[in-house]
């Protein structure tokens, strides 16, 4: 998706170059390019945020529900114990912030891992938990109760929370440019509509 937002961006620089063309036959090519330039960018977004929205079920997924028994609401990451290339680095997911008798459900695609981690922040950057849990049945979803403070692993939590803060990094890096992207699309419409006027 990062390929097709930069893309994107390129082309809504592109049409509000192309918006000072007003006369001569390059005119009708740059109003047809900047039109498609806003109705693929329009399209394409809407399908992703659709596709975000929806619940994330899987098909032969496992779902893992996450209830928190601590008197505080910590913030939970999963991690799927898979690296596909090699390369150290794993799957990473928000589940989000849970508060004190609450739960979250989470869908984990299981097909190449028999293992996966949660990762608890209390605040930002304080890691307060960490577990492993093994997947012994891929057919039976699983429920993990969190009723203590506990690193498992130091070793392994240290891996993790590079995995999580990759995973933010991206996040942010990704919200810049769709911004952006927002930004110069917006000023694509307003001038588009106001010339048609």
């Amino acid at each position: 998706m990062g390929l097709v937002i930069f893309i994107i961006f390129l082309a809504s620089i592109f049409s509000l170059i192309l918006s000072k063309v007003k006369k001569g036959r390059g005119a009708e090519w740059a109003k047809i390019f900047r039109v498609f330039t806003i109705v693929f960018s329009i399209s394409i977004f809407t399908y992703w945020f659709i596709k975000k929205s929806t619940v994330g079920i899987v098909k032969d997924s496992l779902s893992l529900q996450v209830i928190n028994k601590l008197p505080q609401t910590l913030d939970f990451y999963v991690i799927n114990n898979y690296d596909d290339n090699n390369d150290g680095i794993l799957e990473a997911k928000h589940i989000g912030k849970i508060r004190p008798e609450y739960y979250r459900i989470e869908h984990l695609k299981m097909d190449k891992s028999d293992e996966y981690w949660i990762v608890g922040y209390l605040g930002k950057k304080n890691l307060v938990y960490f577990s492993q849990h093994s997947v012994p049945n891929k057919n039976m979803d699983q429920i993990i109760e969190i009723r203590n403070y506990i690193n498992q692993s130091v070793k392994l939590s240290e891996i993790a929370e590079k995995q999580v803060e990759a995973y933010n990094y991206e996040n942010v890096k990704l919200g810049i440019w769709v911004t952006l992207d927002f930004l110069l699309l917006f000023l694509n419409l307003v001038l588009l509509l106001r010339k048609r006027q």
